[in-house]
């Protein structure tokens, strides 16, 4: 995916700053503190999603099915407030794409409708079909896929021949392999894979069902693996805390790198205006589950989290403490004020698409061309993350950092060059 960098002014020099009620490293142990809870809270949702797939396959049904959906859209609350993690610091980029990479190839896993085609030009292994091939050629190698571990997953087929949209792995993988794929456009209603794809016997439909639940337990595996993996980073000894604890002002600036770039670039510009603007169901975040004004959201909250230093864990509770919102504040309130407003407009207009969402009016409806609500509806919380933006632009400046490069979108920055 092309990336676009937009740039914050260099900050103005200040000739003094006050003595501070928040300490840079407070402010930074609370941003760890909620870093190591929300990926917990990922940790425990994605083993009760592993114990719903353990059922579903154990005991296919409508109902383990329909379980295992649900495991899977509670999984997708904590998670999403996460990605404020991202952009700022490496070690939760360099591994993200294996658990949220999206969108995907999803012919490289499984049948698909033959309106998806099969390999183009840009992915020869856009319509493999692991599940369906224990043996294939993959980059001029034999593969021997006879049994599918998390092994060959990650390691073989997840971005294969480097390219972004093989992926194998992850939530999304997960989300397939539980709906299959969203055959309704822009009409209401998500994936519709029967519960019969995990049957045995004359039951199965589609083939293969035995290797299908294989495929979905080794995936499932893997995400709890790699979560296991990513909470230990954030705990009092994990490379991601000691990094960023090591200096504060880097740190610093990895939190706001991290809010800007996700509220303007990845979703004001690449998960919601590049679908609006394409009228493209398929550039949803959560195609498969129509979850995806829910994804929306939970980013919208963990951006919100990180600055007002509070995150409220899933099973009850709340982890806070000195926040970037009391660092800015005892500079400058009007901006700390500022802010903070935009941060809840931005839930406000969040919300509201969330509402319209549970209310008839789908994410896929939304991205309709001609629907002027919908339309509406997006926008104004596009604008409102653009708007945010601008705010945490102000917050560089007021902290006297050095230029940061916040992550871009050409839907937002050159929308001509989306139709080239």
């Amino acid at each position: 995916m092309k990336r676009l960098f937009l740039p914050v002014l260099a900050a103005t020099a200040l000739t003094s700053l006050p003595a501070l009620a928040a300490t840079k490293a407070e402010v930074l142990d609370t941003y760890a503190n909620i870093a190591e809870a929300a990926y917990g809270d990922s940790l425990v949702t994605a083993r009760a999603l592993q114990a719903a797939v353990d059922a579903l396959i154990a005991n296919p049904s409508a109902e383990t099915l329909d379980a295992a959906r649900a495991a899977w859209v509670a999984a997708r609350v904590p998670y999403q407030q996460t990605e404020a993690f991202r952009f700022g610091n490496a070690i939760v980029d360099d591994w993200e794409g294996k658990v949220n990479a999206w969108p995907l190839d999803e012919g490289l896993i499984d049948y698909v409708d033959p309106s998806y085609g099969g390999a183009t030009d840009e992915n020869a292994y856009a319509g493999l079909n692991v599940i369906a091939n224990p043996a294939f050629t993959l980059s001029g190698e034999e593969i021997d896929a006879t049994e599918i571990t998390p092994e060959l997953l990650e390691s073989t087929l997840h971005e294969a021949d480097e390219i972004e949209a093989n992926v194998a792995t992850g939530y999304h993988a997960i989300e397939f392999l539980l709906w299959g794929q969203d055959l309704n456009g822009t009409d209401p209603g998500a994936g519709n894979r029967p519960w019969t794809d995990y049957a045995s016997g004359d039951a199965c439909t589609n083939g293969n069902c035995d290797r299908r639940a294989a495929y979905l337990e080794a995936a499932t595996d893997l995400l709890v693996s790699d979560l296991e993996w990513m909470t230990a980073q954030w705990g009092e000894a994990g490379d991601g805390r000691t990094t960023l604890l090591s200096d504060h002002d880097a740190g610093i600036k990895a939190i706001l790198t991290g809010m800007g770039s996700l509220s303007y670039g990845e979703l004001a510009g690449e998960r919601m205006k590049l679908g609006l603007m394409l009228n493209d169901p398929e550039e949803e975040h959560d195609c498969f589950s129509d979850n995806t004004h829910m994804s929306h959201y939970y980013d919208g909250l963990g951006i919100r989290n990180v600055y007002l230093g509070e995150y409220e864990r899933v099973g009850g509770g709340v982890v806070s403490g000195p926040s970037l919102s009391d660092l800015v504040s005892d500079i400058d309130s009007s901006v700390d004020t500022e802010l903070r407003e935009s941060l809840d407009n931005t839930m406000t207009e969040l919300g509201l698409l969330r509402t319209a969402a549970e209310t008839g009016l789908s994410y896929d409806m939304m991205l309709a061309r001609g629907n002027a609500r919908g339309e509406a509806i997006v926008m104004a919380a596009v604008n409102a993350l653009v708007a945010q933006t601008r705010s945490i632009e102000r917050v560089v400046t007021t902290l006297d950092l050095d230029e940061i490069g916040f992550e871009g979108s050409d839907s937002l920055d050159n929308p001509d060059a989306v139709f080239q």
